[in-house]
C-alpha cells in the first residue's frame, strides 16, 4: 500500500497506516447469485482473468467463501484499507481511492431550514378532490414569487387539473401533514416530458474564459485566461466538449453528444486571486485544454424553493399513461440550494397506482436535499424514460436521503447526458422494480442504476436494494448512453437483491449485507455489457457491512470537513 496525493493544489499527504478488514480475500472476485436485470444477460469479460488486473481488488485475508454471509470475524468492527481512522482528501491505495462525498445536499450538506416568510394560505379551494383547484394554488404561488414566501395547502383532497409552476427564488409549497393534505393531478394529455409541480430556473451561460492549464481531478480551483469578469458568490460551471479523444480516452464509443461542450462540474466562486479562481467543491474529473475546458458563467439559478409536508399523485386511466413519455409529478430544473422531503405518492380511489410514470426529477441543478420521501407505482413503465422514480440529470452533488422508491422501473437512477457527480443516495430502499417493456407485464427485475454517459463519483450509502442494483457499460443503448459510469461508489449495501459493478476504470463496492455481487461476470452477454471495463472493481467487506465502520461513509466524511 502506498498513499498518494491526487489533488493538483498543495494538500499534504501523511503516511497512513493500513487497516485490513477481517473477513476479505484475494481472488477472482466473482459474485454469488445471477439475479435478473433489464434486458441482461451474462458475459465474459473482456481483458480480465489474467495477472492482477484480473483480479478482485482490495481483498485481504481469510474470507472464505464469497457471499455466504457471516464471515469468521463478524463480531469484530472492521474499516476499508481505502479509508483508514486518519483518512483525509487524496489518500489513496495506489490508483484507488475514494471522493470526498461530503458535500452533496443543500448549501454542501446543511439541513434544509425551516422555511420562515409570508405565509400564502390556499383557504377558497374544494377539499373534496370534485372541484379543480389549480387556479387557487398558482395564485398562491404567483403571490410568493413576487418577494418570496410559503404557500400553504389546506387538509383535505386537492384536485388540480392542469400543471403547477414556480419560477422564482424563495418560494415553498407547503401541506398540512403528509398524511392529510393530498394533492391529486388529473391532466392526461400533453404529459410528455411535463412535471405535475414544476420548479425552474432559466439558466444562461453568460460570460466565459478558457482554462490555461489543464486542472486535475480534486482540484478546488483553477487558472484561466481571464478572470475579469467573475466574483465571489457567481454561480458558475467548469466543462470541457466531448471531443473525440475524450471519447476515445473513455471508451465511450458512438454519443449522441459527440463534440458538444458540456457542464460537467457546477460550483459557486469562493475566491479570485489573479487568474486563478477557487470555488466550492472540488473536481470529480480532470479538465483538459485539449477538449476546450473552460469556465461559465450561469445566471438565472432559483435556490431556496421547497416542497414539503404533503402526498401527490397523478395517475389516470392507464391507456392515457401508456400514451405519453416521461411524465415526472415533481421536477426541480435549473436550482441550487434547494429540498423536496416529508412528500409520499399515494393511490387515488378506484386505482392501484400511484404516479403516470415519474417520480421526481432533479436535472441541471445542484447542492439539493430530497429526503424522507416515498415514490411508487407508476403506471408506465416501457420504454422510453418511463417508471424513474427518483431520477437526476446533469446534476451535482444532490442528497437523496431515507427515501423510498417501489414498483418503479428504474426506482433510483442517473439519466441522460454527461456531468452527474457527487450525488449520494443516503439510506434509501429500493423495492419492486420491474420493467414493462412495450406495456406488457414480463418478468423482468427493473434495477436501481447509472443509466447514461460515465456518471462519476456517486455514493451509494447504507442503501437497500431488494430488487437490485447495477453500472454496466451500456454501449448503444439508450441513443449511445456508452459506459454508464465510473469511480461511484456502493458502502454498507444491504438486500436482497443482486449488485452487478462493471464500471469503466474502477468502481468500488465496500461492506455488504446479504445482496449478491457481480464484479467479474462468467458466460456470455450479447449486449457486451462488460466490454472495455477492466480492471475488475475494487470488492471489500463482502458479507461483513454489518461491522464496517463507519456504517456511513457520507456522514462520517461531513463530519471530518465540518469539524
Amino acid at each position: 500500500m502506498r498513499p498518494i496525493c491526487l489533488l493538483a493544489f498543495a494538500i499534504s499527504c501523511a503516511p497512513v497506516l493500513e487497516v485490513a478488514a477481517p473477513g476479505r480475500t484475494e481472488g477472482e472476485g466473482e459474485g454469488e447469485g445471477e439475479g435478473e436485470g433489464e434486458g441482461e444477460g451474462e458475459g465474459e469479460r473482456e481483458g480480465e482473468g489474467e495477472g492482477e488486473e484480473g483480479k478482485a481488488r482490495g481483498e485481504g485475508e481469510d474470507q472464505g467463501e464469497a457471499g455466504e454471509g457471516e464471515s469468521d470475524a463478524a463480531d469484530i468492527a472492521w474499516r476499508s484499507s481505502l479509508y483508514p481512522d486518519d483518512w483525509s482528501p487524496g489518500f489513496a491505495v495506489d490508483d484507488a481511492f475514494l471522493h470526498d462525498f461530503s458535500y452533496a445536499g443543500f448549501r454542501c450538506g446543511e439541513e434544509p431550514p425551516a422555511a420562515v416568510g409570508p405565509l400564502f394560505p390556499v383557504a377558497d379551494i374544494d377539499v373534496t378532490g370534485s372541484l379543480d383547484g389549480t387556479d387557487a394554488i398558482q395564485e398562491a404561488l404567483d403571490q410568493a414569487a413576487i418577494a418570496g414566501g410559503v404557500v400553504v395547502l389546506p387538509a383535505g383532497l386537492l384536485r388540480v387539473d392542469d400543471l403547477l409552476v414556480v419560477r422564482a427564488s424563495n418560494v415553498v409549497l407547503r401541506g398540512s401533514g403528509v398524511d392529510v393534505t393530498r394533492v391529486l393531478f388529473t391532466r392526461a394529455q400533453g404529459m410528455t416530458d411535463a412535471s405535475s409541480i414544476l420548479f425552474a430556473g432559466s439558466a444562461m451561460l453568460d460570460h466565459s474564459t478558457a482554462l490555461s492549464t489543464d486542472a486535475p481531478a480534486l482540484s478546488t480551483s483553477v487558472q484561466v485566461a481571464d478572470a475579469s469578469g467573475f466574483a465571489v458568490g457567481d454561480d458558475v460551471v467548469i466543462g470541457f466538449g466531448i471531443t473525440p479523444a475524450y471519447v476515445d480516452e473513455n471508451d465511450m464509443g458512438v454519443t449522441p453528444f459527440a463534440d458538444q461542450w458540456k457542464s460537467i462540474h457546477r460550483r459557486s466562486v469562493t475566491g479570485i486571486e489573479g487568474n486563478v479562481v477557487a470555488f466550492d467543491v472540488p473536481l470529480r474529473e480532470t479538465v483538459r485544454m485539449r477538449d476546450g475546458g473552460a469556465l461559465k458563467r450561469v445566471n438565472g439559478l432559483i435556490h431556496d424553493v421547497g416542497i414539503e409536508d404533503l402526498s401527490v399523485s397523478n395517475a389516470i386511466d392507464g391507456d392515457d399513461a401508456m400514451a405519453s413519455d416521461r411524465a415526472h409529478v415533481i421536477e426541480l430544473r435549473n436550482a441550487r440550494d434547494s429540498w423536496i422531503r416529508n412528500v409520499s405518492s399515494f393511490a387515488p380511489d378506484g386505482r392501484a397506482d400511484h404516479l403516470q410514470s415519474g417520480g421526481i426529477l432533479v436535472s441541471d441543478s445542484k447542492r439539493v436535499t430530497v429526503s424522507h420521501t416515498t415514490m411508487k407505482k407508476s403506471q408506465n413503465r416501457g420504454d422510453g424514460g418511463n417508471g424513474y422514480l427518483f431520477e437526476i440529470q446533469r446534476s451535482n452533488e444532490v442528497l437523496m436521503a431515507d427515501d423510498l422508491g417501489e414498483g418503479g422501473r428504474h426506482n433510483f437512477i442517473q439519466n441522460w447526458d454527461f456531468g452527474t457527480s457527487g450525488c449520494v443516495f443516503l439510506r434509501c430502499t429500493s423495492r419492486d422494480g420491474r420493467a414493462f417493456n412495450n406495456g406488457l407485464p414480463i418478468p423482468i427485475v427493473g434495477l436501481s442504476e447509472m443509466h447514461h454517459s460515465l456518471a462519476r463519483a456517486n455514493l451509494f450509502d447504507s442503501c437497500t436494494f431488494d430488487d437490485g442494483w447495477q453500472c454496466v457499460n451500456r454501449g448503444s443503448e439508450s441513443s449511445g448512453a456508452g459506459h454508464a459510469g465510473t469511480e461511484n461508489v456502493l458502502w454498507n449495501t444491504r438486500g436482497a437483491g443482486a449488485i452487478k459493478s462493471f464500471q469503466r476504470g474502477l468502481g468500488y463496492v465496500v461492506g455488504t449485507q446479504g445482496v449478491s455481487v457481480e464484479v467479474a461476470a462468467p458466460g456470455f452477454d450479447f449486449l457486451r455489457r462488460f466490454e472495455n471495463t477492466a480492471p475488475i472493481d475494487w470488492l471489500e467487506g463482502q458479507g461483513d457491512g454489518a461491522t464496517l465502520q463507519p456504517q456511513s461513509l457520507y456522514e462520517d466524511q461531513r463530519r471530518r470537513r465540518l469539524e
